[in-house]
């Protein structure tokens, strides 16, 4: 067994760099004779711009530029876009509105950019600023969801009347409404996915260079390549080969360093005008301010159950908060995305979907882990949990009794996703037996003669990865001896090289600590579809197959030129070729440097289907009902991520994922004062992010059952903890506050709302 093989508990190759201090990161990127850019940002939620003055910040010793919307828009700068085309329930377009990279007649949101001032130090800049004169009128704003729709709520838009954004479904509505017209029992559910920031350990940055014609920039992205098009295409109007996108280190992105932001524009922008390196980067309050928020959603959920508890329908009305602007693919979280994984594991025969996107003056949502699925199964697990307990059985027969066999895989849902593969009963069986499921009653009396209210929850989980449909990878035989591949994809802490360097050991039987993983250079690597949606490893991995497979291909004909003999003839295994039955051959290495670039390969592979990931989340919380406060005291999961190509990185992915998940559920809320629009929740301060004695020892097991539609056999699994992790987390909180009649509670489940639920319930 190599140090390097597959399915091994292999160290991560990147963490010594990391740890001992030398890697890389957007702003450790030299620059010489760069200028610093600060971005002067709104304080109003909402406010009609009269008029920018910034004659005094200008003639500051050290300033070079002060830049407003006024001068972009004069230099025909276009604006940020959003890059999903989605039509509403009547066939007509979503509404399109502006995205201007600074604000030119109205403020939006707190964190707004208003203008852009760069300078010789940063602290320069900061100074700057505080000339810089905006005269502002301030308008009505709306930062609450529940209000955004209503008619006489203040308008964002006269493109989106109501505020409202768009108007999608998914489903035949009135197959829908008759089997509920029918069903025998129905378990209706309001439910809030709380707003939350995503606060990466690594903040935003950007470095822009512009030389010959063409900009380099140097920046912390989930993939440079959507970037670059969007910069040279939406915004400079000029040929994507005018831009160099390089993203070196990247500490977390989790969906947010996917999108184009105002930053990214305005350091390219300064650049070319000043003819200097300009450079930015992002201090953490402004990071709650400018980075794109998740999740946000208002919920009326709705299960149909026949007199066998089999279930019929669902029928869903979700309000999604979209913000003061689209972002990049904001539209397509709860619609499209979220859709895919509805009916989770479970067999109905109709669903029904309606998603309303809501414009409200606060930072703008986009994607966040998870991306859509672990909302939607949040909706599904609290719905089964809610329904079991109306029609009085098990929530673990419930769930039994509906949940889709092995023997009917390949599987279509009614949301069309066919499951490839899963045997989701034998998993959960699985977690509970790991949790002592069946012994907890003894552990719920034993805290309820201390006066703790102690309960257990679970939650299944399904996530269907995503992500562009073709990958690239690079195979070069370097002149020092080590083997570079290239990948399409951008690691942010994954532990990507590790997992990479573990297929091609594999497949061209040499020496890992020869393999170097290079990514993140839009000019040496030509195209990639970048990283999220849980697709790295599945997608790169293919493209390493595919790409070492024609290695191995031309590598045959040279062996055969070397040694001889007949292509035919030639055989090739652990990392030599061989003439068949003879004892010549010659190793992968020493061939590569006979034959310079002979054996170098590129290769582009069609990812013709996704994967499904699928778990379950066992849950034990204990609760204070004096205090409201919540302790977890164990938590299990039981994860399909079919092949595991190394469970530690695995293993750690999931420990990531449960932990943003509990802070959901527990702790995390964005939260806006309604009458001034101000971000109340604007620091860590305030921010309540899950801290270390917040957490159980997370348990995490593996039953992998191979994805038939991949070579490898692998399933995305860099999401899937938070997919899971907060339904698990709100049932074992309500099932623990059963005995009080708290029916539900909405996350973040605080010590000062379980106090209420608990007190109103007995009030009840």
């Amino acid at each position: 067994m190599t140090k390097f093989g597959m399915a091994q508990p292999v160290r991560r190759v990147e963490d010594p760099r990391l740890l001992l201090g030398h890697g890389r990161y957007t702003d450790d990127v030299a620059a010489p004779g760069a200028l610093f850019g600060y971005v002067l940002r709104s304080g109003y939620a909402a406010a009609r711009i009269l008029k920018v003055d910034a004659t005094d910040a200008r003639a500051l010793p050290g300033v070079a530029a002060v830049y407003t919307g006024a001068d972009l828009a004069a230099d025909g700068i276009g604006g940020l876009p959003c890059n999903i085309p989605l039509k509403n329930r009547d066939g007509s377009p979503r509404a399109s509105v502006p995205h201007p990279v600074l604000a030119v007649d109205m403020v939006r949101h707190v964190g707004d950019p208003v203008a852009f001032i760069v300078a010789e130090t940063i602290q320069i800049a900061r100074d700057a600023a505080e000339l810089v004169m905006v005269d502002y009128d301030g308008v009505n704003s709306v930062t609450e969801l529940a209000d955004a729709l209503d008619p006489s709520a203040p308008q964002l838009w006269p493109e989106a009347p109501n505020n409202t954004a768009f108007d999608w479904d998914f489903g035949d509505k009135a197959e829908v409404d008759a089997l509920f017209a029918s069903a025998h029992h129905v378990t209706k559910l309001n439910l809030v996915n709380n707003r939350i920031v995503v606060a990466s350990m690594e903040a935003r940055a950007a470095l822009a260079v512009y030389e010959n014609d063409r900009w380099t920039l140097t920046t912390n992205t989930q993939g440079g390549w959507g970037i670059r098009n969007m910069l040279a295409e939406a915004i400079f109007k000029v040929d994507p080969k005018a831009f160099r996108v390089i993203t070196p280190d990247v500490g977390g992105g989790f969906g947010m360093k996917l999108f184009l932001y105002a930053e990214h524009v305005l350091v390219c922008y300064a650049a070319r005008k000043l003819g200097h390196p300009v450079r930015w980067a992002s201090e953490r309050s402004e990071a709650f301010l400018s980075d794109t928020h998740g999740r946000d959603h208002l919920s009326q959920a709705e299960l149909a159950l026949d007199k066998d508890g089999k279930f019929i329908a669902m029928r869903i009305r979700t309000v999604a908060n979209m913000g003061a602007y689209l972002s990049n693919f904001a539209p397509l979280i709860p619609t499209l995305l979220g859709a895919k994984v509805l009916a989770s594991i479970y067999d109905f025969k109709a669903i029904y979907l309606n998603v309303l996107g809501a414009f409200t003056n606060t930072v703008p949502v986009d994607a966040y882990r998870g991306a859509g699925r672990p909302e939607s199964n949040y909706l599904v697990e609290r719905l089964i949990d809610t329904a079991a307990a109306e029609v009085e059985i098990d929530r673990i027969e419930l769930r039994m009794r509906n949940i889709v066999p092995p023997s009917a895989m390949p599987y279509t849902t009614v949301m069309k996703q066919t499951y490839d593969s899963g045997d989701f009963a034998r998993v959960m069986k699985a977690a509970l037996e790991r949790a002592d499921w069946a012994g907890f009653p003894v552990r719920q009396a034993a805290a309820a003669k201390l006066g703790k209210r102690r309960g257990i929850g679970l939650a299944y989980y399904l996530e269907a990865t995503g992500g562009a449909p073709t990958e690239r990878a690079e195979i070069k035989f370097a002149e020092d001896g080590f083997v570079d591949v290239y990948v399409g994809t951008q690691s942010t802490g994954q532990g990507h090289e590790t997992a990479y360097v573990q297929l091609t050991v594999d497949q061209l039987g040499i020496d890992g600590d020869k393999v170097r993983i290079r990514q993140g250079d839009t000019d040496t690597i030509p195209m990639g579809g970048g990283t999220g949606g849980a697709r790295s490893l599945y997608s790169e991995g293919q493209a390493i197959l595919l790409t070492a497979a024609s290695v191995i291909e031309k590598g045959k004909a040279e062996a055969g030129e070397y040694l001889e003999a007949a292509v035919a003839d030639i055989e090739f295994t652990a990392g030599k070729f061989s003439v068949v039955g003879t004892d010549r051959g010659v190793d992968i290495m020493t061939l590569a440097q006979v034959k310079p670039g002979a054996l170098d390969t590129a290769e582009i592979a069609k990812i013709d289907a996704h994967t499904f990931t699928n778990g379950c989340h066992v849950a034990e919380v204990e609760i204070d009902p004096e205090t409201g406060v919540v302790a977890i005291m164990k938590y299990v999961v039981i994860d399909d991520v079919g092949k595991a190509v190394n469970p530690m990185i695995v293993r750690g992915q999931v420990h990531g994922g449960v932990a943003q998940g509990v802070g959901q559920a527990l702790l995390e809320r964005v939260s806006y004062d309604q009458e001034s629009g101000q971000l109340v929740a604007g620091s860590f301060m305030d921010y309540a992010l899950p801290r270390a004695d917040d957490l159980p020892d997370i348990e995490v097991e593996f039953i992998e059952i191979p994805c038939t539609t991949n070579p490898l056999g692998v399933k995305g699994a860099g999401e899937a903890g938070a997919v899971g992790s907060p339904p698990a987390v709100v049932n074992a909180i309500v099932d623990a506050l059963k005995v009080d009649g708290v029916r539900t509670v909405d996350m973040p489940a605080t010590p000062e709302r379980v106090w209420e639920a608990i007190n109103h319930a007995r009030a009840a």
